[in-house]
């Protein structure tokens, strides 16, 4: 495994200085009020107080400082985007779609920046980078021109048709709370808010306190791109500080990150009485078929395995592959994860970047070495690399891991892949199965059908076949989440949309009060209405039956 130079300073990066990352760092500042220890661009007096450093992982260099908002400033930002939410609420969906995909635009026009600022706070390499950015346009689209319909109101059958209506209206909750993660900075929390913003809701951030910048120069495009003032806030701070106050000043909460935190959060908002949605943890499967093209699916592995050094709440962690294919795919995938190149430059040489921190580190040697102690071979990786960087760690592939081992009962989150034979594509299927988590699985076969019929049994929110993620996370006309420990709620699709609405049901009577009539003796009208429902039950059957035969012709 290859290296390249890795990156110096921020000086380094193509598009940025220090100064613009301190301008971008001021924008926090807005949501806090000032007082009597504070300076007027929000930065302490004293130089130390409420302040985060933010450190980039390919160097260790410390890059820049933002503020540590404390619970003041959280409600505060609330507030003030709640006052910015009611005339939101009242912009027709369309323009509020329009603003939407300027800002799509923007993205594009301004994405060497906004990769220089990716790959500053996380580590990961250009290509992963690249990945990563073209979600965001990607959304912006959908969202721009699905919004309006998905949010209109419709009509629905009535209690008795030609008598009565029944119209849903779709409301927005108010100010939603976004808590983003730091693997995916960028698209996790545009993922969450844009379809919030077009829904008539203010948002107020809450980006993880690695990866605080790109949060502010997103915010700083959708202002450019007409969004109100205020509608859109951006609190920066320690989650236990930041997060409970938030979960109780909105109206709606959205999270990615660590199944552990996500309870804490939902048992929060339901104490609230609000909605979340929760994008968590998982230990993904990827089941490998006897009939599988072994070159294909050696390379899917390496996508489904290392992207983002395996910093991917979609990536396959447990590899079963059906024995006949076993030794020939466990080949390949050797001979693919040593061809990968490791690097964290600011250029398209390097397929994989560091891990986020010295913490993140710690993790991944931790469950390689557990593997390890119960009798694991390494077939590959297995190291750290500091002579690439700091926290960069080499693609690693185990084989014969212990069951209980730690690597194959909890997520890694790093470049560390499990492969296990199994007999047959059932006991694959068992095997994928056995996990608390549900997030993501993929299935690899010569047989599509029979693929997607094995996707059909796997426990899983999104499944692919032939795939290792794109194939369900680009279809964002299709809901994602998690089953089981993986999550609540989804996003993506119109339920990603709608999920940020209250509905409302108009029913409207054209004979006044549905009650028993007055003239009619109420035991013949009872004897009479359960005959006529007798009646319509027969003949909606009859219908239905009609129908099914049609559409088998």
């Amino acid at each position: 495994m290859s290296s390249t130079d890795p990156p110096t300073a921020v000086g380094d990066a193509p598009t940025l200085t220090a100064r613009r990352l301190d301008v971008l760092g001021d924008r926090v500042a807005r949501s806090r009020p000032a007082d009597d220890g504070d300076e007027a661009d929000g930065s302490d007096a004293d130089g130390d107080r409420d302040a985060l450093d933010v450190f980039a992982p390919a160097t260790t260099e410390r890059i820049g400082r933002v503020p540590a908002c404390d619970a003041a400033d959280v409600e505060s930002a609330v507030e003030r985007a709640r006052e910015a939410q009611a005339e939101w609420a009242e912009t027709p969906a369309t323009e509020r779609a329009r603003i939407v995909d300027r800002f799509g635009d923007l993205v594009v026009d301004r994405r060497e920046e906004l990769l220089d600022v990716l790959q500053v706070e996380t580590g990961k390499s250009r290509r992963t980078a690249v990945e990563e950015l073209f979600d965001v346009p990607t959304g912006c689209s959908y969202v721009a021109r699905e919004a309006p319909d998905a949010l209109a109101e419709e009509r629905r059958r009535g209690v008795a048709p030609g008598i009565t209506t029944a119209t849903v209206t779709r409301e927005p909750v108010g100010v939603v709370g976004v808590i983003s993660p730091w693997n995916y900075p960028l698209t996790l929390s545009m993922a969450d808010a844009i379809p919030a913003l077009a829904a008539g809701n203010a948002v107020v951030l809450k980006p993880d306190e690695k990866t605080p910048y790109g949060a502010l120069l997103l915010s700083e495009l959708l202002e450019v791109a007409g969004l109100p003032d205020d509608l859109f806030q951006v609190v920066t701070g320690e989650g236990p500080t930041v997060g409970p106050p938030l979960i109780d000043a909105v109206d709606y909460v959205a999270f990615t990150g660590s199944t552990a935190t996500g309870r804490v959060i939902a048992e929060r908002a339901g104490r609230n009485l609000i909605g979340c949605s929760l994008e968590l943890g998982g230990n993904n499967p990827l089941v490998v078929l006897g009939d599988a093209d072994i070159d294909e699916v050696a390379r899917g592995a390496v996508q489904a395995c290392f992207s983002n050094a395996g910093q991917l709440c979609l990536s396959a962690e447990r590899i079963y592959v059906v024995e006949s294919a076993y030794d020939a795919f466990l080949d390949a995938f050797v001979r693919e994860a040593e061809a990968l190149t490791l690097g964290t430059g600011y250029d398209y040489d390097a397929d994989l970047g560091s891990l986020v921190d010295a913490d993140q580190l710690a993790r991944v040697e931790s469950h390689v070495g557990d593997a390890r102690e119960r009798g694991a071979t390494v077939e590959t990786g297995g190291r750290a690399r500091p002579d690439v960087a700091p926290y960069c760690y080499e693609p690693t592939i185990l084989t014969g891991v212990d069951s209980d081992a730690t690597v194959a009962c909890e997520e890694t989150f790093g470049p560390v892949a499990v492969v296990t034979p199994v007999p047959d594509a059932e006991a694959a299927v068992a095997a994928a199965n056995d996990s608390p988590y549900g997030l993501n699985a993929s299935v690899w076969t010569g047989d599509r059908e029979r693929g997607a019929e094995l996707a059909r049994e796997i426990d899983c929110g999104t499944v692919n076949v032939n795939d290792a993620f794109l194939a369900t996370w680009g279809a964002v006309d299709a809901p994602m989440g998690g089953f089981g420990d993986s999550g609540l709620g989804r996003r993506h699709g119109p339920e990603g949309i709608r999920r940020y609405t209250e509905t409302r049901t108009v029913g409207v009577s054209r004979v006044g009060s549905l009650t028993f009539p007055d003239r009619i003796p109420t035991d013949w009208f009872v004897r009479g209405a359960f005959a006529g429902m007798r009646v319509a039950r027969g003949a909606r059957r009859g219908v239905d039956a009609l129908r099914r035969r049609l559409s088998r012709r």
